[in-house]
């Protein structure tokens, strides 16, 4: 019930973002870029990261990241977060300064939903070629949740990291970063692996997507989420709940695309050629299936 009326809320308090049948869209969640040590979750798939990235970019996606794309929880200075993966924050302003960059904010990253943070922190960062300070995001505004909206038909697609209502990761979500910080890192840091999952329980994870199920029915919406780090692609007719995974998957990332009014789950990893030469792939798991079917 806690999860429903926040849901709603949030949705009724969604930024708006126009889309017509040519907009092609990239979600990502769930990076959890880290300090580059052996709790950054992130650094394996960074390269994965960038090309895929790289990939959109040249071919006029809108990149949308809803949540949790800096671990913020295990780590208070995301200067250092933006130093160790340069590249990927260079790439990322590439698409800012071309108007197609969207951040949602997640449970892990729940400080950028304050306005004094987000111009602090990503104003400008140090550029090790240049050697000096360059613009990053200057005056990015970070929502809580998107609507992309047909400016055709009625046709809803409603993007949000999917935490809402869940105790630890909304409401308590200050205790969970000092359980996370203060707990769980230094026992990563000496080789345990901490959980990170949003779901530390399958019976959990299925009581979330259960309630982002059951909203997405009750709006008449598209849900696209990401939070339990679960691939998930609902099929015309069923509950129309998506679920992007995470880019912290240990061989590969995944995420929901959004082209010609279709949808597709993607997966970008490492994969070898008929020579054994190692080279990064991008494979469509699902779809693409025309938005239109969800909503007949």
């Amino acid at each position: 019930m806690l999860t429903s009326k926040k849901l709603h809320q949030v949705y009724n308090h969604s930024q708006i973002l126009p889309y017509d049948n040519t907009s092609k869209f990239i979600i990502f969640s769930d990076c959890h870029r880290g300090l580059g040590n052996s709790s950054d979750n992130f650094l394996a798939n960074q390269n994965l990261f960038f090309a895929a990235l790289n990939h959109y970019y040249k071919n006029e996606y809108t990149y949308i990241e809803i949540g949790d794309g800096d671990e913020l929880w295990e780590n208070r200075n995301i200067d250092d977060i933006i130093q160790v993966h340069s590249d990927a924050f260079w790439m990322m302003s590439n698409f800012y300064y071309n108007n197609r960059l969207y951040f949602l904010f997640g449970n892990h990253d729940m400080v950028k939903k304050n306005k004094d943070f987000c111009n602090n922190s990503f104003c400008n960062f140090y550029s090790e070629c240049n050697q000096c300070n360059v613009p990053l995001f200057p005056e990015i505004k970070i929502h809580e949740s998107i609507i992309l909206k047909n400016s055709s038909n009625t046709n809803k697609i409603f993007l949000v990291h999917g935490h809402q209502g869940d105790l630890i990761n909304d409401t308590l979500w200050l205790l969970g970063r000092w359980l996370v910080r203060y707990v769980w890192r230094p026992l990563e840091l000496i080789g345990f692996n901490a959980p990170t999952y949003a779901a530390k329980t399958h019976k959990h994870m299925l009581k979330i997507e259960k309630s982002l199920s059951k909203f997405a029915t009750s709006t008449n919406t598209i849900l696209i989420a990401g939070h339990t780090h679960r691939p998930a692609f609902a099929k015309p007719g069923a509950p129309p709940y998506f679920n992007d995974g995470s880019c912290v998957h240990p061989r590969c990332i995944t995420g929901i695309e959004i082209a010609n009014n279709t949808i597709s789950l993607v997966k970008w990893s490492v994969k070898p050629d008929d020579k054994n030469m190692l080279y990064i792939a991008k494979d469509t798991l699902e779809g693409p299936i025309n938005i239109n079917l969800y909503f007949q």
